[in-house]
């Protein structure tokens, strides 16, 4: 399918629809890593979630920024890629009270600076918080969980807790034994989102 910006920008995404035998749960976006490093909607952490999700109930879409795979426009370093969220969210509010927004990595930045009225949080995976990251999200009263990769080259545990302490209702989630790219742990972070957006609140590491 082809969702189009406010910007006019033609975005290339998907719908997975929630399994039919379980209650609608509501509606998940899912924003990939960086593009100008191969990111797309169907690196295999955004795809695990893809095809996990819609069993807890919840439609899920995801998609190619601007500039990456078969989407137009150019890549801008995260900035109008928002827009490409709010199209996401615009397509998925029609359908759903209780939308959420996964990113994972550079998509996780993009995610937390979206701050749509319809949105019920966000989860971050591997989020890459630099020593002036200043997302919208981090004064926003809504629910956010980062899961965050014991061993992240980026931005491992330590320096996400430092960088996010003055955030309103944030959980950290310690992913063991692994690093940014998540190697055999991608399923166990699938399952963790799965239980989280279910309504199951829990700070126990991976």
């Amino acid at each position: 399918m082809t969702l189009t910006t406010i910007d006019g920008v033609n975005i290339e995404a998907d719908i997975a629809t929630a399994v039919v035998d379980r209650p609608i749960r509501g509606g998940v976006v899912l924003a990939h890593p960086h593009p100008l490093y191969g990111g797309d909607r169907f690196n295999p952490v955004v795809d695990t979630l893809f095809r996990e999700l819609p069993a807890s109930g919840f439609h899920v879409l995801r998609f190619d920024f601007r500039g990456a795979g078969g989407s137009a426009g150019r890549h801008d370093e995260g900035v109008c890629e928002r827009l490409d969220v709010a199209a996401a969210i615009d397509f998925l509010a029609p359908f759903n009270d209780d939308i959420w927004v996964v990113g994972y990595s550079f998509g996780s930045i993009v995610a937390m600076n979206v701050v749509e009225p319809r949105v019920s949080g966000w989860i971050a995976i591997a989020p890459p918080l630099t020593e002036d990251s200043s997302v919208l999200a981090g004064h926003d009263p809504r629910p956010k969980w980062l899961l965050v990769p014991e061993h992240d080259q980026f931005c491992p545990a330590p320096r996400v807790r430092e960088r996010s302490r003055a955030w309103l209702s944030t959980t950290i989630i310690d992913v063991v034994g692994t690093d940014h790219f998540l190697p055999g742990r991608v399923n166990a972070v699938a399952e963790r989102v799965a239980v989280l957006l279910e309504g199951f609140s829990s700070s126990e590491p991976l």
